[in-house]
């Protein structure tokens, strides 16, 4: 019997195999999300009971391989090396077993307690793929177990394996992966220089030496802190003079070249493709898609179509929360009689948040529809067809992965740069993420689009943005390229994942994840925020402004005019007194000193005051308008932001497009500049980039008001 009854196993894969919808099936409600200690990169964990044992369930960001070049990578080996997870379920992608089985080779080489969970098996049946599972156990030296997420089979069977190897009942002899003479002598020689080192005891020491062998940054800098690094160092010195005699290569490339040709030979003996030759699905989708005529085009109307759908659908549901939250702040005023605590609560935090929330059926449809892409395959598309603009802008598709993220989050896609192997290829392309549209500036869009445009309309509109977006990082990239950093573009190479219809329950998941993230937001920073700029908003006090709603009130109440006419006169009074109190106050005296700079982009104060908090976080320029719009409109019935700006004098179409063309390219938000400074290195291309992005959207924003001025 053993003591304890929780198993900790660990889903690791490459991107598109079916982990995720492994993870979901697994766990089903008991999940939680958050982020792996010390970066961005998500991390899901669940658990489930199963006879007699909670096994927890960590589902690690798929990955390619276990070298430590991405942010993924890097969490997912150092949560295998470090955390020890009990188990290590490798997911495979059943129908493109041979690229899925590199990061098999490396989880032997790490000799973690693992097993197989070859996934899709439904798909490898229909395709007629035959694969010989014992065999494949025999060469891996694991237990693999035939699985498919989609039609939950294959499950207990998978459960049933995850104990067996916990309580270390396996009948399979674990294999090591041999490599060529010459390197496996090698190995083998700094394996016995590492083994009997104690400061190296907590890791594998033929991994270390494989991993010394390729060259591995992160494992040099484990290793050279102790003595044994001499003796090291001169047996990797001879290693790579004779790779170089004997293969006109470097030990590194050898590595990579024997695990391949085990996995060749593993799948010429266990593999055989029944219908190999015959065109598919996917074959007769791409032609379309990857078609060098209708690529872009097709990718253009994809996007144009979410967006729509984002808008016909997403508006059905914000103008039902707008209703709520209206209700909410009409039922609640009555109730506080402090005239403090009630501005505070209706004017601030009812009209700040609440006016982020409406948003977030718009926010949840949006990430729908790119978790429904990514999923489905076609995104990996997407990169090939963008492939051929970016070369004539200086950058390849390789960069569109982190520009793609940058629709998520800068912050995530600044990280997901470390890919590119090229310095100069990493500095322009995160210099340029900024100008995707990141989720948190969709509210933005969705407020000022949905009040003073058509629903259809609205969604061309932002259609619009998001493309002129697009269009500056390009331009940025080309300049950048064509003037300072004149270096070619490594190649882009990516491999084509099948097409597949992705499962709701996956694709609401994810959605879900941000859904809550965004929630989360609101109900911290963006509340914070909003209570500081209410209180911004309202002090100093301007005491004969409050003399004069004093005497002014009393002189309405004596007055002879009917009750109707003393309730407009004072709600009149109330409002002016109000606007100009909020001129005085903090806020107002901080946006009358940016006014002269961006009154000819069309904006007044208050404007400048929710740009200037928007450098924490681009939602809380809604916020923050929400609630200095709301001072002087307290009739009694709350009314939604986008209804006060459609009614305000100062606040036309024009203004509307020029604001979101600014909340577009000014700078991120000062976590996404941190981020930028941490992955540059040093703070001056940061500043550089400040100045340039201002400057971009102060000319920009300019040229689209006088536009929007002549043609409205």
């Amino acid at each position: 019997m053993i003591e304890s009854k929780e198993i900790r196993i660990a889903l690791a894969g490459n991107p598109n195999c079916g982990k995720s919808s492994l993870f979901n099936v697994l766990t089903g409600a008991h999940q939680k999300v958050g982020n792996f200690p010390g970066v961005t990169v998500e991390k899901h964990e669940g658990y489930l009971d199963y006879k007699g044992y909670r096994i927890i369930v960590v589902d690690l960001p798929g990955t390619y391989s276990l070298t430590p070049y991405s942010p993924e990578e890097i969490v997912t080996r150092e949560y295998l090396i470090k955390e020890r997870p009990d188990v290590v379920v490798n997911v495979l992608e059943g129908p493109n077993l041979e690229r899925n089985l590199l990061l098999t080779t490396q989880l032997m080489e790490l000799e973690v307690d693992f097993l197989v969970a070859l996934n899709m098996m439904d798909e490898v049946e229909e395709k007629g793929i035959v694969i010989d599972i014992k065999q494949l156990q025999a060469l891996f030296g694991c237990h693999i177990i035939p699985t498919s997420a989609k039609k939950k089979t294959g499950l207990d069977s998978l459960l049933d394996h995850i104990i067996r190897v916990f309580l270390n009942d396996i009948k399979i002899r674990k294999n090591k992966l041999f490599f060529r003479p010459e390197l496996e002598s090698v190995v083998e020689k700094i394996t016995s220089l590492l083994l009997h080192h104690k400061e190296l005891s907590g890791f594998n020491a033929r991994w270390l030496a494989i991993k010394l062998l390729e060259n591995d940054s992160e494992v040099y800098h484990q290793v050279q802190q102790y003595p044994v690094w001499v003796k090291v160092e001169l047996a990797l010195q001879d290693a790579i003079r004779e790779a170089e005699q004997l293969h006109d290569s470097e030990p590194e490339i050898l590595i990579t070249e024997d695990r391949h040709a085990f996995i060749r030979g593993a799948m010429k003996e266990c593999v055989r493709q029944s219908d190999e030759g015959k065109a598919t699905i996917t074959d007769y989708i791409d032609k379309v898609v990857l078609n060098r005529v209708l690529g872009i085009p097709f990718f253009l109307l994809v996007v144009w179509g979410i967006f729509q759908l984002t808008f016909s659908l997403g508006s059905l549901f914000t103008s039902g929360l707008a209703f709520i939250f209206s209700t909410i702040a009409s039922g609640i005023g009555p109730f506080l009689s402090n005239d403090t605590l009630r501005s505070i609560v209706v004017d601030g935090i009812i009209a700040g948040v609440g006016g982020v929330l409406i948003f977030l059926p718009n926010i949840v449809l949006l990430f729908i529809g790119l978790s429904f892409l990514e999923a489905s395959g076609y995104m990996a598309r997407a990169s090939f067809v963008i492939d051929r603009v970016m070369h004539r802008f200086g950058l390849h598709g390789k960069s569109f992965i982190p520009l793609i993220t940058g629709f998520g989050c800068s912050i995530p896609a600044m990280m997901a740069t470390r890919t590119l192997k090229s310095p100069t290829d990493r500095l322009v392309t995160i210099m340029i993420i900024p100008f995707m549209s990141c989720g948190a500036k969709l509210p933005v869009y969705v407020m000022l689009t949905a009040a003073f445009f058509a629903p259809a309309v609205a969604a061309n509109v932002m259609f619009g943005v998001y493309l002129l977006g697009i269009a500056v990082g390009l331009w940025t990239a080309w300049l950048l390229k064509s003037t300072i950093l004149k270096i070619d573009s490594e190649p882009f190479v990516m491999e084509l994942p099948p097409y597949r219809w992705p499962t709701l329950t996956s694709v609401l998941f994810q959605a879900k994840v941000k859904a809550l993230m965004y929630v989360k937001k609101a109900g911290t920073l963006i509340l914070s925020a909003v209570i500081i700029i209410w209180a911004a908003s309202n002090y100093p006090r301007y005491t004969p402004l409050e003399t004069e709603l004093s005497s002014e009130t009393a002189r309405i109440a004596s007055s002879s005019m009917n009750q109707a006419e003393k309730n407009a006169s004072k709600m009149f009074l109330e409002r002016r007194i109000k606007s100009e109190q909020l001129e005085y106050s903090l806020a107002g005296r901080a946006g009358k000193v940016l006014e002269p700079l961006i009154k000819p982009l069309g904006f007044d104060w208050r404007i400048g005051i929710a740009l200037v908090t928007g450098l924490a976080a681009k939602e809380v320029v809604v916020s923050t308008m929400g609630t200095i719009y709301s001072i002087g409109q307290s009739d009694g019935s709350p009314k939604e932001l986008k209804s006060i700006l459609r009614n305000d004098p100062s606040f036309s179409k024009a203004t509307a497009l020029s604001l979101m063309v600014f909340v577009l390219l000014y700078i991120p938000c000062v976590a996404a500049i941190g981020v930028m400074k941490k992955e540059v290195g040093r703070w001056r291309p940061v500043l550089l980039y400040s100045v340039y992005s201002l400057s971009v959207a102060w000319v920009l924003s300019f040229a689209v008001y006088r536009i929007a001025l002549l043609i409205q």
